[in-house]
């Protein structure tokens, strides 16, 4: 029991329990009782008032006096009985069941003293064990009761913090897929955009046509690129929107890709043995679509100039293959990266059932990726 509820159990027990000790003694007083003995049976009463606080702190030993002082005086019983609900609430119950003991033989040695008119002692005996026995049960009722509350709070609370883990985890899943997003979209474009820059800046005495072919083509290339993130941006912020009514890339969109990529003076063979484009699923398409874009993308940071081959192979009910191939720049050349586009694709692929790798062997790049093709 923490403070609060010590605070809550002591504002409703005091009152309570000094009403009954002042009924009690008002009740011997009409029974005619001596002053003096009725004085001492509201000194006690008092007593047991004073040690409400305490009761809550250490029932147990409060519980014990006040079983052995109501074998002296009634007015005590009171307190006493909440004392010992106290214990049934917050210890052991055999515990409870000792202090219960204790309890029953003061009063019992009470009804020896003092019988009640009317009522024989065997009786007497048998209706304390009764009240005791339901003081007992009240208090594990409310134990049971506060363990019940105590566990729903608990999964509550855990509940709570599962909600806020699964909230950080979707942001962080957002933010990466924003991310990737991001990447897929303007990395191709924003490549381009470099190789036609550093042409300009590099062949400064080209002839005019072929300056205004660059110039055009950097207009329309960064047109292309702001089109694209205005489309992702919206795609963001839309949330009941339906992807279904955007245009996605996909398979039968890689030869626009290749010609793009030549445009860009980036020379590129293309051996595609697929047998029913159409019929591959929209995310696979897709999934392959980036795959080939990154790997297109890094052919022309890193090996500006070199030739590139793209192999793809694949059927219903079987998988698609995807193999690009690049001549490894010469040291010093080309743009530095930093890997996280090969980082993001590999997890990309992994997410829709496939698997890719990558390597440089024989002065070569190689890329090598397999997707599900369901039947």
């Amino acid at each position: 029991m923490d403070d609060g509820e010590r605070c809550r159990a002591r504002r409703i027990a005091l009152p309570l329990v000094a009403v009954g000790v002042f009924a009690a003694t008002y009740g011997e007083y009409v029974s005619g009782v001596e002053t003096g003995l009725l004085l001492f049976n509201l000194a006690v009463g008092l007593v047991g008032v004073a040690a409400v606080p305490v009761m809550l702190r250490r029932p147990v030993p409060v519980a014990v006096v006040l079983g052995c002082l109501a074998a002296l005086t009634s007015p005590v019983t009171l307190p006493a009985n909440v004392a010992l609900v106290q214990v049934a609430r917050t210890r052991p119950m055999p515990l409870a069941g000792l202090v219960a003991l204790v309890q029953v033989c003061g009063h019992a040695v009470r009804g020896l003293w003092w019988p009640v008119p009317g009522l024989s002692f065997g009786w007497y005996l048998v209706l304390t064990v009764i009240v005791h026995a339901g003081l007992l049960g009240w208090g594990a009722l409310a134990k049971a009761r506060a363990l019940v509350i105590g566990s729903l709070r608990e999964r509550a609370r855990r509940a709570e913090a599962e909600q806020g883990r699964l909230v950080a985890e979707a942001r962080v899943a957002e933010r990466t897929a924003i991310a990737r997003e991001m990447h897929d979209v303007l990395a191709h474009r924003l490549s381009l955009l470099t190789t036609y820059a550093g042409a300009l800046e590099y062949r400064p005495d080209a002839p005019p046509e072929r300056l205004a072919q660059g110039a055009a083509v950097i207009r329309a290339t960064a047109h292309q690129a702001l089109e694209e993130l205005r489309e992702v941006i919206t795609l963001l912020r839309d949330e009941d929107g339906d992807d279904a009514e955007r245009p996605q890339p996909a398979l039968a969109d890689v030869p626009a890709l290749v010609e793009e990529t030549r445009a860009g003076g980036t020379p590129v063979r293309v051996r595609d043995t697929v047998a029913d484009p159409a019929a591959l699923p929209g995310t696979t398409g897709r999934c392959a679509y980036r795959v080939v874009q990154e790997a297109l993308t890094n052919a022309r940071k890193h090996a500006p100039g070199a030739p590139v081959r793209v192999d793809l192979a694949g059927s219903s009910g079987d998988r698609l293959l995807i193999a690009v191939t690049n001549p490894l720049s010469p040291r010093g050349s080309g743009v530095p990266g930093t890997g996280s586009g090969l980082v993001g694709l590999t997890e990309r692929v992994r997410l829709a059932g496939g698997e890719l790798d990558h390597e440089r062997a024989g002065g070569e790049f190689r890329l090598r990726a397999w997707l599900p093709w369901p039947a």
